[in-house]
C-alpha cells in the first residue's frame, strides 16, 4: 500500500490497522470446475489516515468487477426485511411523506425496503449497479435505475424533475471508491427541504467487538462517526441526527441536511460524539493496538475447530456471507475441519467459497448431516439463525458464533 493516498483527502497513508495477508475477493465465488484455477489474491492490510481518522483499503478491482454479477440479495434475510419495514414505517411519519413523495434508494438492492414506501402509495425509485438484484426489483414492480450513483447520476435525475424528500443510501458508502463523487451527488439531489439517511457499520463496533470479518477488499472504507461528519461537511451537508442499530454487528443511522437547512442537531449527536473522544478514536494506540487482537482472536477460532476435529466432531458452516470469506481464509480454515457451509440464497447454492473452497449447499443438507456443531458465518444473523435451526437441538447440536467472542450457543 505504499504511496497509496485517503480517498477522501489525499493524505498519505503510512499508519497500520490490521493486516490481514492476502486474500482473494470475497464475494468471487467459483463453480466446482474452477476448484483448481489460481486464484487472484489481493493484501487485505487496512490502514489509517492521520489526517482524517478514515480507515480504508486500496481499490484493486474496479467496481463493475465486484458488483455487475453481485450475488447478495437482500431478501433473503427475515431479520434484514423486518428492519427495512420498520425504517419505512418510521420515516413516513418523521419525513411527513405522503402520495405526492418521492423516496430514492442508492444502492436499493432487490427492491427491499422499496417495496414498504411502494405499499404505502409513496412514489419509488431505486438505483442499482448489480443487474441482478435490479432486474428482481423491477420485476416486482419497483422502478430501478442500473447504474452507479455520483455527481454525474445526481445532475441527470434533477434534469428529470426528481425532487426526493428522502434519499436512503444503506450499506453503500463503505463500497464507494470515490467518496467525494459520492457524497457530491447526495448534495446536488437532495433538496433544501429533504433528508437523507445512510446506515453503516460503526467503526467503533468493529474495533470493539474485534470484528476483523467485516474487512474485506470490497468493503474499501470503515467509518467513525467524526469522519463521516469531517466527509459531509466537506461537501455543504451536515449530520443532524444519529440513530445507533445493531445491524451488521453495530450500525449507524445518520440523518443528513443541506448546512443551510432547518434541522437543529440532536442530543444522540452529541452523545456519540463524546463517546468516540472518551474511547480514544482520535488517538492512535486504539488503531495500532488492534492486529494483536486480531491474532488473538484467530488462534480461539482455529483452537476450538482443531480441538473438535480432535474429539471426533463434525462442524459444519452456516452462511455465505463476504465476512464469512475473510474469517475462514485468515484463520486458514479447510474442508478438513469444515466440510461444507449452505445458504438459504439459491443464488450461491452449487458454487464455492473463494479461497477456502467450502461448497455452498441447501440448508437442507445441513439437517441431513446432522452436525455436532453449526459455525455461523453471518454472526450478525445469530439469533435469526439459531431460530430457523432450532431442530439441530433434537440431536444435541450446538452452534457456534465468532463474534464479538467465540460463543457456542447449546
Amino acid at each position: 500500500m505504499d504511496g497509496h493516498r485517503c480517498r477522501f483527502c489525499a493524505r498519505e497513508l503510512d499508519e497500520t490497522f490490521v493486516d490481514l495477508g492476502l486474500s482473494p475477493l470475497a464475494n468471487s465465488y467459483l463453480p466446482p470446475e474452477c476448484a483448481n484455477a489460481a486464484e487472484p489474491t489481493y493484501p487485505l492490510h487496512a490502514r489509517v489516515c492521520r489526517a482524517c481518522g478514515l480507515v480504508q483499503l486500496p481499490q484493486f478491482e474496479p467496481a463493475a468487477s465486484i458488483f455487475d454479477q453481485y450475488l447478495y440479495y437482500s431478501s433473503y434475510s427475515e431479520s434484514w426485511l423486518l428492519h427495512a419495514e420498520s425504517y419505512a414505517a418510521e420515516m413516513i411519519v418523521r419525513a411527513r411523506l405522503g402520495p405526492a413523495s418521492e423516496v430514492i434508494e442508492i444502492a436499493s438492492n432487490d427492491g427491499y425496503l422499496l417495496q414498504y414506501f411502494q405499499r404505502a402509495g409513496i412514489g419509488a425509485l431505486g438505483i442499482e449497479p448489480a443487474s441482478g438484484p435490479a432486474a428482481a426489483a423491477i420485476a416486482k414492480g419497483i422502478p430501478t435505475r442500473t447504474c452507479y450513483f455520483g455527481r454525474d447520476a445526481a445532475a441527470a435525475l434533477c434534469a428529470e424533475g426528481h425532487r426526493p424528500e428522502l434519499i436512503v443510501a444503506n450499506n453503500v458508502l463503505p463500497h464507494v471508491p470515490d467518496i467525494n463523487d459520492f457524497v457530491a451527488g447526495l448534495r446536488i439531489l437532495l433538496p433544501d427541504t429533504g433528508r437523507a439517511t445512510l446506515e453503516l457499520p460503526h467503526l467503533l463496533h468493529l474495533i470493539e467487538g474485534i470484528q476483523f470479518d467485516t474487512i474485506y477488499h470490497e468493503h474499501l472504507s470503515y467509518f467513525s462517526l467524526a469522519t463521516l461528519e469531517t466527509v459531509f461537511r466537506a461537501h455543504a451537508l451536515r449530520v443532524f441526527d444519529v440513530e445507533e442499530l445493531p445491524t451488521h454487528g453495530g450500525s449507524l443511522r445518520l440523518h443528513v441536511c443541506r448546512t443551510t437547512a432547518a434541522q437543529r442537531p440532536s442530543p444522540a449527536l452529541e452523545q456519540l460524539r463524546r463517546r468516540e473522544e472518551v474511547a480514544g478514536l482520535d488517538r492512535p494506540a486504539i488503531y495500532r493496538d488492534f492486529q494483536a487482537k486480531v491474532a488473538a482472536k484467530r488462534g480461539a477460532i482455529r483452537d476450538f475447530l482443531a480441538a473438535a476435529r480432535r474429539a471426533g466432531k463434525t462442524v459444519l458452516g452456516y452462511g455465505a456471507p463476504a465476512k464469512g470469506n475473510t474469517l475462514l481464509n485468515y484463520c486458514g480454515v479447510t474442508r478438513e475441519l469444515i466440510p461444507f457451509t449452505v445458504d438459504r440464497n439459491p443464488h450461491k447454492q452449487g458454487l464455492l467459497l473463494p479461497g477456502s473452497h467450502l461448497p455452498i449447499r441447501d440448508p437442507a443438507a445441513l439437517i441431513a448431516a446432522r452436525p455436532d456443531y453449526v459455525f455461523v458465518l453471518p454472526w450478525n444473523l445469530k439469533d435469526e439463525i439459531v431460530a430457523q435451526l432450532a431442530e439441530i437441538r433434537a440431536w444435541g447440536g450446538q452452534f457456534v458464533v465468532p463474534a464479538p467472542e467465540l460463543t457456542i450457543i447449546s
